[in-house]
């Protein structure tokens, strides 16, 4: 969904969204970064390490399921201004496995503009492969963004 360029308004959004994930704890353990150009659309640059890895020398699904849910998440927090979504529910398929190297998340927003939201997203590794590909649904909750220190106009 291109606006043709976002507006003022949209691009402090996007900045807060993009301050908002750097604050998490959680995304203090992963080498990621948000890019949020355009309402509807997501992309995570993610860094995959051996430190994430199986038994069988590949990353866990849950780094799969991370990177997923946050560029759909994202992708869909980008048209509410006002709160923060949660996930309440997301499939994945996995269809290749990774190792080490960056890995870019893509979510893009598919459907809901009130309370429920649906956003999908998939994993492209350093080949150009996709490597798994997800769909989420997603909520308005009673947190209001601007009550989230992470989520900040600087």
């Amino acid at each position: 969904m291109s606006d043709g360029g976002a507006t003022p308004g949209a691009e402090l959004h996007f900045r807060a969204l993009e301050r908002l994930y750097r604050s998490a704890p959680v995304n203090h353990l992963f080498d990621s970064i948000l890019e949020i150009t355009e309402h509807g659309r997501s992309r995570l640059v993610f860094d995959v390490t051996e430190a994430s890895y199986h038994a069988a020398g590949a990353a866990h699904g849950t780094i799969y399921f991370k990177m997923l849910d946050d560029a759909a998440f994202y992708a869909a927090n980008t048209l509410v201004t006002d709160r923060f979504l949660l996930t309440t529910s997301f499939n994945l398929h996995f269809t290749k496995p990774v190792r080490e190297g960056r890995v870019i998340a893509e979510g893009h927003w598919v459907s809901g503009k009130r309370r429920v939201f649906v956003a999908e997203s998939r994993l492209i590794d350093e080949e150009g492969d996709e490597i798994g590909r997800g769909t989420g649904t997603f909520m308005r909750s009673h947190i209001a963004l601007s009550g989230l220190d992470g989520y900040s106009a600087e």
